[in-house]
């Protein structure tokens, strides 16, 4: 146990190594009064922020976050070292008329939040001045014509792209989808600055695309940058207007600057402005023929509805109607809620909003309505998850005391089935980072905190590029942030069960750590946590017990996966090892956060920090 305790102090300080020091990290959902600096014109409309008042005809307005960012610092050769961000944020912007569209909205850096001689022109950022002049400032905005610019210090971009996104096509190449940004769809934009390499990379896409896409809109690189940073800088929003109405709005923003990608934004239930296109023509043979579709229309519905009800009357008065009607309670939950027919086979194709994909299915018993009716509130919760390392929750159906979970369908399978067997100690240890970056997300990058209590091999499924996703939520649990454990009954699988629970049954964040803990020393070493004796003369086989033994002697790199056949760097087996050891401390206190895991598994696979958020 003292080897233990040691070892554990040893990893601290690698994680102090590898982990950089955080300054501002914030996570806006919403807006509240007091999250934002408002400039001038900029307010707030419930939640969201409203840049420009459509009353003044040369409005402006700013929306600063209050504390500054470090841009430069001191380093050991005496030149300034250029600091790095990552920020994600969901913003609209939706003109009056279509077609006489305004200026847009800009994503900036500044030295100052005030607004010194400016008119309603240009953001509220510059002037009409056509010389370049060196300030403090850098924009990155959404121009008029719908594209994507970066600006130095001037009303000319340095790089422009036409707004959209890039996408695997269906022959495995990168194809581009233009996004119109004039609709008032909320559009969902990255900006990663890159201090060190001077690089500054923008990706949009509209918020349905719920994975920031594999390609950046603009990659744009300037050795010359650090002459436009002050040494403190804010980061906000800025945008005008003249004669021209539009409406720009920020609707949630994330930000980081310790190196890591900033956290996900949690993009279901925004509010959505964009407004349905104006009819191409309004004549009155027209109008009449659409009045006549429409009734047409009208008719064939409730005719149809007619005998349809009429069937499913007689089909259960045959005793074929399993399927529970959906109750009053039951309207106020999300996801989508699926008929079982469509659920018949294990890995099933559905449909959700128009699309037909494949899906997983998970059958969880209740006894109760009661439990039924609390368990369904945190689904709906879950449901609203959304991180590129989580199995998502597509939607559910409800059988009598049965609920049937519908999940996303991986291809690859899970671990625990050996889908990462095959795969070097680098893919395993992508899977392991991938997995923590998801429980990351999970304990400290969404409004509450959800506790998953039943982290194991098999609930880490692969998907199609073999990246790993934490699934399976039913045994879930949310709390507030800061909010002190509450007891429970225990629940999860022997072999991943912190030991902790066994004496107080309050699951945490720690002992979702400790389950964590164990599958990278499964995955490590390719056994299974328990091993039942063959012969009853024998102990079982623990596999924490056996590294801790196997590390005291001395002898750790024996307890590495014999498939592997060496073909390994001892150090990145070495260094996965003790953190499995490290995270499965027998006491809570001493194992680390999910936030130093993600950064020790980040900068032992050297990633990039700011391009490690795929």
């Amino acid at each position: 146990m003292a080897a233990a305790g040691v070892f554990f102090l040893y990893l601290l300080s690698l994680c102090r190594v590898f982990s950089p020091v955080s300054g501002v990290d914030f996570l806006l959902n919403s807006i509240k009064p007091g999250d934002l600096t408002l400039v001038r014109d900029a307010r707030l409309e419930g939640s969201v922020v409203r840049l420009t008042n459509d009353s003044n005809q040369f409005s402006l307005g700013r929306a600063f976050y209050p504390a500054k960012l470090i841009m430069l610092r001191n380093s050991s050769g005496g030149a300034a070292a250029v600091s790095s961000f990552s920020t994600s944020f969901v913003f609209s912007v939706l003109p009056k008329d279509r077609s006489n569209p305004g200026f847009g909205i800009a994503f900036v850096l500044s030295a100052t939040t005030a607004v010194p001689g400016l008119t309603g022109q240009y953001f509220g950022l510059f002037s009409d001045n056509t010389t370049l002049v060196r300030a403090p400032l850098l924009a990155f905005r959404e121009p008029d014509g719908n594209h994507v610019g970066i600006d130095l210090n001037f009303i000319e971009s340095s790089v422009l792209a036409a707004a959209g996104y890039y996408r695997t096509g269906a022959a495995g190449g990168q194809e581009f989808v233009p996004v119109d940004m004039r609709s008032g769809r909320n559009v969902r934009a990255w900006v990663d600055f890159d201090g060190p390499r001077r690089l500054i990379e923008v990706t949009v896409a509209p918020v349905e695309v719920v994975q920031k896409p594999p390609r950046p809109l603009i990659s744009y690189a300037n050795p010359e940058l650090t002459e436009y940073l002050s040494e403190k800088m804010f980061v906000g929003f800025s945008a005008s207007k003249t004669q021209w109405v539009e409406a720009q709005r920020v609707l949630a923003w994330s930000l980081r600057d310790d190196g890591l990608p900033a956290r996900d934004i949690n993009t279901t239930g925004l509010p959505v402005f964009a407004t349905a296109p104006p009819s191409s023509s309004s004549s009155p043979l027209k109008n009449l023929a659409a009045g006549l579709s429409g009734a047409a229309a009208a008719l064939a519905l409730g005719v149809g509805a007619f005998f349809f009800f009429h069937w499913r009357s007689r089909r259960r008065r045959r005793g074929g109607g399993e399927e529970d009607e959906m109750e009053e309670w039951e309207k106020e939950y999300w996801p989508h809620r699926f008929a079982y027919a469509e659920l018949s086979a294990p890995a099933a194709r559905s449909g959700v909003g128009g699309e037909t994909a494949e899906v997983a299915v998970k059958c969880v018993s209740h006894d109760s309505k009661q439990g039924l009716k609390e368990f369904m509130a945190e689904i709906s919760s879950m449901g609203r998850l959304r991180h590129k390392n989580l199995v998502h929750i597509k939607g559910w159906c409800r059988r009598g005391k049965q609920l049937i979970l519908v999940y996303d369908f991986m291809p690859n399978g899970s671990l625990s089935r050996g889908g990462g067997a095959t795969a070097g100690v680098e893919g395993r240890r992508r899977v392991l980072a991938d997995v923590a970056e998801g429980l990351q997300y999970l304990h400290h990058g969404w409004d509450q905190v959800v506790l998953h209590r039943d982290v194991k091999s098999s609930n880490i499924l692969l998907d199609d590029g073999m990246r790993g996703r934490l699934g399976d939520f039913g045994l879930a649990k949310l709390q507030q942030h800061g909010e002190a454990p509450s007891r429970t009954r225990v629940v999860g699988t022997l072999g991943y069960l912190a030991p902790e629970l066994a004496r107080e049954p309050a699951p945490t964040a720690a002992s979702d750590v400790y389950s964590f803990g164990v599958v990278a020393l499964e995955v490590a070493c390719g056994r299974r946590p328990i091993e039942m004796a063959e012969d009853a003369e024998e102990d079982d086989f623990l596999l924490l017990e056996w590294v801790r033994s196997l590390y005291a002697g001395g002898r750790l790199l024996e307890a590495a996966d014999p498939r592997l056949e060496g073909d390994y760097p001892p150090a990145e087996m070495e260094l996965v090892l003790k953190l499995g050891m490290a995270c499965c401390h027998p006491v809570p206190a001493n194992r680390p956060s999910m936030k130093e895991v993600v950064a020790l598994l980040l900068a032992a696979g050297g990633q990039p920090p700011l391009s490690s958020g795929r």
